[in-house]
C-alpha cells in the first residue's frame, strides 16, 4: 500500500472536512464543489465551503428562518441586495456557538467572492433566474503597507533564537534543544521566502546540498526548484547533523520535526517565528508571511525586476507581486535622483 505524502494527506484532510461542512447544506451545493474540483486546490474549496455555511446560517436565522439544509434555490431567487448587503455588515462581528469572529474588508471581501462564484454558478446553469450577489459591490479595501524586517532588525532575530535574553529559566532550557531546528526554518524563511505551508511539506530528500537547490510544492500542487545562499546551506547542515541523532520512526521523511520527532506542524512554525519575533522586533508583528515580504523586498531591491521576485515567490499574476512590491520603487527612484547631476561639477566650480 502507497504511503501518502504530506500534501496528499492534507488534501485528503480538507477533503474530509469540506464533507462535513456539505453535509449541513443542501444537496444542490455538491455540484457547485464537483464543477470546479479540477480547477481549484482543495484549501481553495474548503474556503469556499466555509464561507457558504456562514453564508446559510446567516440567512437561515436573520432572513428565511428555516433550517440551512432545507433552503431551496426558489429561495435564493427570492433575496435582494439589501440581504447581501446586511450579510456583509453581519460579518463585522459575529458568532458560531460560544465563539465571536471577527472580518475586516479583506475578510469580506473574500466571502463575498465565495458567494458571488455560487451565485453565479447557480445563475449560469439556470438554476435561478437572477444574480443578485452581483448588484452588491465590493468593500472598499484598505492599502497596507509591508510589514518586514531591515537588515539590523533581521540579525536581531537571528541573534534571539541564539540567546533569547527575555526568556525565562523554563523557556531557555526548552530553547536549548530547538535553538538548531528553528535557526534552520528562520534561516531558510529569510532566504528563500517560502511560504509555511511549503516549508512544513519539505522532506529530507528534496533538498540537494551539492547544488543548494532544493524542491518545493507550490499552492496548487505544482513543484519547482529553488536555490538557497551559502547561509541558509550552513543552518540547514547543522540541523541535518543534529536530526540525524534523534530517534525517528523510519517512515518519517520530513525534513523539520515536532519535539515528539514527527512533522513539524504549520501552527508550530508560525509560533516559532512569533516567539522570536517579539524579543527582536516587538512593534512588529512579524509572521513567517512577513519573514517572506522581508525576502521579496530584498530581492526586488537587488535585481529591480519585478518578474523574477513573481517566479521565486511562486505568484502566479504578476500583477500580485507588483501590488506588495511597488512601494519599493520609491527606495529606487530615490537612489536614481541623487545620481542625476543638471551640472557638471566642474563646469559650475568655472562658474563661480
Amino acid at each position: 500500500m502507497k504511503t501518502l505524502s504530506y500534501f496528499e494527506k492534507r488534501d485528503l484532510d480538507n477533503m474530509q472536512k469540506i464533507g462535513s461542512y456539505l453535509a449541513d447544506l443542501p444537496e444542490y451545493c455538491y455540484d457547485f464543489f464537483t464543477g470546479m474540483e479540477l480547477s481549484t486546490s482543495s484549501l481553495t474549496r474548503l474556503n469556499y465551503a466555509m464561507d457558504l455555511s456562514i453564508f446559510y446560517d446567516y440567512i437561515s436565522r436573520y432572513v428565511l428562518n428555516k433550517d440551512k439544509a432545507n433552503i431551496t434555490l426558489k429561495d435564493l431567487d427570492s433575496l435582494e441586495a439589501r440581504h447581501i448587503e446586511s450579510y456583509l455588515s453581519y460579518l463585522s462581528y459575529y458568532t458560531v456557538g460560544d465563539k465571536v469572529f471577527r472580518n475586516t474588508e479583506n475578510g469580506k471581501a473574500r466571502k463575498l467572492a465565495s458567494i458571488r462564484s455560487f451565485f453565479r454558478y447557480l445563475f449560469n446553469h439556470d438554476l435561478i433566474s437572477k444574480n443578485v450577489v452581483s448588484k452588491v459591490p465590493t468593500p472598499k479595501l484598505h492599502t497596507k503597507g509591508i510589514v518586514r524586517l531591515e537588515g539590523d532588525e533581521v540579525e536581531k532575530l537571528l541573534d534571539a533564537v541564539w540567546e533569547p535574553s527575555t526568556f525565562s529559566a523554563r523557556q531557555r532550557n526548552y530553547n536549548k534543544n530547538t535553538k538548531v531546528r528553528d535557526n534552520a526554518i528562520v534561516t531558510l524563511f529569510l532566504g528563500t521566502g517560502i511560504r509555511v505551508s511549503e516549508l512544513v511539506g519539505l522532506n529530507v530528500e528534496d533538498f540537494d546540498f551539492q547544488q543548494n537547490a532544493f524542491k518545493v510544492t507550490r499552492k496548487g500542487g505544482n513543484q519547482t526548484i529553488l536555490y538557497y545562499p551559502n547561509d541558509v546551506k550552513y543552518a540547514l547542515m547543522e540541523w541535518l547533523s543534529l536530526r540525524e541523532t534523534l530517534p525517528i520512526g523510519e517512515n518519517e521523511k520530513a525534513m523539520f520535526l515536532s519535539l515528539q520527532n514527527r512533522r513539524i506542524c504549520t501552527r508550530a512554525v508560525e509560533n516559532i517565528v512569533r516567539k522570536f519575533a517579539y524579543e527582536s522586533t516587538p512593534l512588529k508583528k512579524i509572521t513567517p508571511h512577513k519573514l517572506r515580504s522581508t525576502f521579496g523586498t530584498n530581492l526586488y531591491r537587488e535585481t529591480n525586476d519585478i518578474y523574477i521576485v513573481a517566479d521565486i515567490l511562486g505568484h502566479k499574476d504578476v500583477n500580485t507581486t507588483k501590488k506588495h512590491y511597488a512601494a519599493i520603487s520609491d527606495d529606487l527612484r530615490r537612489n536614481v535622483a541623487k545620481k542625476v547631476r543638471i551640472y557638471d561639477e566642474d563646469q559650475a566650480h568655472l562658474d563661480d
